[in-house]
């Protein structure tokens, strides 16, 4: 992938963290960004949706599209497999819309790998204990699922030094700041001014 308009975010959290209210809270308040969804394994949820929340299939069609190299990156968690599209994804930052991943720290590296130039952003709870409160709240996992699910943050967290950047999510307005300023921070970077407003830097600059 050769110079896209967009830019790709990696977008990583233990569960509970509050990422997925994050990232549709930057969605819905910022234009040309778009939150890529993911094949996935799993059942669907109450309330979810196919197409919408995740495209979710079968595994046999799922071990199809990774042998036919169709995923960025893919990764069993939890039992159920997870994939990111690669055509998708390219056609969104070709247009120059920019595009976030949800994905751990597994498919983060694969990513990595693969595209260098996209930007890693890691999500923080204040406490473990806090981590804990909200999955218990939240009232969507049997508590065997929480345990598992808290033992499972420490290994996560522990590769936060992958990534560019650092969010603790205390405070949630603050937070959402924090993400949409490093968004907005990339966008005026030169490489991106010069891709979005070309034309009138070269006309001030005749």
């Amino acid at each position: 992938m050769q110079d896209p308009n967009g830019t790709l975010y990696i977008i990583s959290a233990p569960s509970g963290c509050g990422k997925t209210s994050l990232v549709r809270a930057v969605i819905s308040g910022m234009d040309d960004i778009l939150v890529s969804i993911s094949h996935t394994t799993r059942p669907a949820r109450p309330g979810e949706q196919d197409g919408i929340n995740y495209f979710f299939i079968d595994e046999s069609t799922f071990q199809a599209m990774i042998e036919s190299h169709q995923f960025l990156e893919h990764a069993s968690i939890f039992g159920n497999w997870y994939g990111t599209s690669k055509q998708w994804v390219q056609e969104q930052l070709a247009l120059g819309k920019d595009v976030i991943l949800e994905i751990d720290w597994q498919g983060a590296r694969q990513i990595k790998w693969m595209i260098p130039e996209s930007i890693g952003i890691f999500i923080l709870p204040p406490t473990l204990t806090a981590l804990q409160t909200r999955l218990e709240q939240r009232a969507q996992d049997k508590p065997e699922i929480i345990a598992y699910r808290m033992a499972q943050a420490n290994i996560e967290i522990s590769h936060y030094h992958e990534y560019e950047f650092i969010i603790i999510n205390d405070d949630f307005e603050r937070a959402l700041d924090e993400l949409k300023a490093v968004i907005l921070s990339e966008r005026l970077k030169l490489k991106q001014q010069l891709l979005r407003h070309g034309n009138l830097l070269r006309e001030l600059t005749k």
